[in-house]
């Protein structure tokens, strides 16, 4: 796997621990500034370091997409053992920590603080998950949930999440299930309130949204998926006034977001 992009090889080497396996090593031809901090940080984290020319960076990017070969003068890459995420978490363990007595409005001792749990059903395009795991990290998304086919969930080794979440898919916990129904089933049963994203709903702005909260994003051509649309406590829009009928999901998923964290 070959990341590149100073955002991503920036966050990958921070959500490194000191004594990193012997799988990951950075190659860099040009050490300027932004280069040269990336590199102070590698050598902390233990991660190896070597100059090389730039004919040699490319040769390492050749086969990634277009829209990730421009690799400035820095690559990371990383041996096929090293591709499991550090981010990635057991859901059923995560549910068990989160869970707790709350009151109707889905606040409680447990939930003094904001947990944030989103949920994306069926979104496969790289670029939104990427998009969206970046907004999860400005506004404090606590857990992402994605199910294990159809979609985008390979979080450690897709290059295009990497670089279009500007490293944030480092950094978010992310819990990869073989059943959405069930998962938000368990989300519902450790006192989560669950909202779907969709039109005609009732509009985020006039939602007090509680401490624990779920928010589900469906894939742009479907949705989200009857069953589980069955399992939300209310769908929810966001008021628009444009001349096409809706937003992308990642930039719905952002503005939602926002809606969310700025509930006290």
């Amino acid at each position: 796997m070959v990341i590149t992009g100073f955002h991503s090889i920036e966050e990958k080497v921070r959500s490194q621990k000191k004594g990193t396996p012997a799988g990951f090593k950075i190659y860099f031809s040009k050490p300027g500034p932004r280069v040269k901090k990336i590199l102070a940080a590698a050598k902390e984290a233990g991660i190896t370091c070597e100059q090389a020319d730039d004919a040699k960076l490319d040769q390492l990017v050749s086969g990634l997409d277009e829209t990730l070969r421009d690799h400035r003068g820095i690559v990371m890459e990383m041996k096929d053992g090293e591709k499991k995420a550090a981010n990635l978490v057991d859901f059923d363990s995560w549910v068990k920590t989160h869970s707790g007595d709350t009151d109707d409005a889905g606040n409680g001792e447990s939930a003094s603080k904001r947990c944030t749990v989103v949920i994306l059903d069926s979104i496969t395009d790289p670029h939104n998950v990427g998009a969206i795991l970046r907004s999860c990290d400005q506004f404090g998304a606590s857990l992402v949930v994605i199910p294990e086919h159809n979609s985008a969930s390979d979080i450690a080794g897709n290059e295009v999440i990497g670089r279009t979440s500007a490293g944030a898919s480092a950094w978010v916990p992310v819990s990869i299930v073989n059943n959405l129904v069930r998962a938000t089933e368990q989300l519902k049963q450790a006192g989560f309130w669950i909202y779907g994203a969709d039109a005609g709903g009732q509009n985020c702005r006039t939602i007090d949204f509680p401490s624990k909260s779920v928010l589900i994003m469906g894939s742009e051509g479907t949705g989200i998926a009857s069953l589980l649309e069955k399992q939300c406590d209310t769908i929810v829009s966001i008021p628009t006034c444009g001349k096409i009928d809706s937003l992308n999901v990642s930039v719905a998923a952002g503005v939602l977001l926002y809606e969310i964290s700025a509930c006290k």
